[in-house]
């Protein structure tokens, strides 16, 4: 299906710009050019098909939905679910956080989705298929439904409604549950195409410039790092590798655009693959500045035990990865 780009960024490299083919340059630059057009290709077709899917469910009605419903005990798989079809990343997380707790949604469920939806979007199912192929993503979106709904079923038995801020419980106290009418019910769908469309080029202009930064560094790595740099240090045969890598993640910030390109390089230098996605999983879902926005809406305890829980069901995950892949 991408040989012509594989032939295209042959001739880009090896003919016109006459790089030697052996050279660090043209493995990285050949690098570059092939996983950036074939990504941005994919990208676009993801993005789009799940815009449709996303016109749909909006945030407000997704909301409205799991607060209406009584779904016995399902309500975590259903939020997580959600989470896969809307593209938010980490840095959205206080105003979607008091959307939803305002909106009357468990905190449990909450976090479901909050988990789910940086880690598990069509950006990120995009990038998994151009990248590792089919099989690998369904393992991925079906590993990453399940970290969301395992980790807000344990948080939300943990009762920590007494650890949100001050600032939270004063929205609460004086919110009231709004009715939102949706005028998208009932519009046709060929009608909703042009703001599908709008949606497409808003999500792509906000994920290119991550993508092309991070397929940079993967063909600067790909390119010049040697073979068994990090197999060294992160072996299938060391068992704290995948804890490492989660941990190693947490000072990182990054959407899955920008790291999974990096993830490709690591996978291709030697670590297994179920390592480098945990390192991913740390990177887009645990992050220091991640924990700086939630601060507005959590104690410090509350980002400890948030951190906590869904860190161990990544690590946790990761070691199957290892297993089954």
């Amino acid at each position: 299906m991408f040989d012509w780009i594989e032939h295209l960024a042959n001739w880009l490299v090896y003919n016109v710009l006459d790089i030697n083919e052996s050279s660090h340059l043209g493995q990285a630059l050949h690098f570059f050019i092939y996983d950036t057009i074939k990504i941005l290709i994919l990208l676009f077709i993801v993005i789009f098909l799940m815009g449709i899917v996303n016109s749909f469910f909006p945030i407000e009605k997704v909301r409205n939905y799991l607060s209406r419903h009584k779904l016995y005990g399902l309500e975590f798989l259903v939020a997580s679910l959600f989470g896969v079809v809307t593209p938010f990343c980490s840095c959205s997380s206080v105003p979607l956080f008091i959307g939803f707790v305002r909106g009357g949604i468990p905190l449990g469920v909450t976090f479901s989705f909050l988990i789910t939806s940086p880690l598990v979007n069509e950006v990120a199912i995009g990038l998994f298929i151009g990248l590792f192929g089919l099989k690998t993503t369904l393992v991925y979106v079906i590993s990453g439904v399940f970290l969301g709904t395992i980790s807000g079923i344990i948080l939300q038995k943990l009762r920590l409604e007494a650890y949100l801020t001050s600032w939270v419980k004063d929205v609460l106290k004086n919110a009231q549950q709004e009715q939102t009418k949706f005028e998208q019910e009932h519009t046709v769908f060929l009608k909703r195409l042009p703001i599908i469309w709008s949606e497409v080029i808003k999500i792509l202009k906000g994920v290119v410039p991550y993508v092309i930064v991070g397929i940079a560094i993967g063909g600067l790595m790909h390119g010049y790092i040697p073979e068994g740099f990090f197999e060294q240090y992160m072996s299938k045969e060391n068992l704290f590798a995948v804890p490492i890598a989660t941990i190693v993640a947490i000072p990182m910030y990054s959407n899955a655009s920008g790291v999974l390109p990096v993830v490709q390089v690591l996978v291709d230098k030697g670590i297994p693959l179920g390592t480098a996605i945990a390192f991913m999983m740390g990177v887009v879902g645990l992050s220091l500045p991640e924990a700086m926005l939630l601060k507005k809406v959590m104690t410090f305890k509350l980002i400890g035990i948030f951190f906590g829980v869904v860190g161990t069901c990544i690590i946790i995950s990761g070691y199957i990865f290892n297993i089954i892949l």
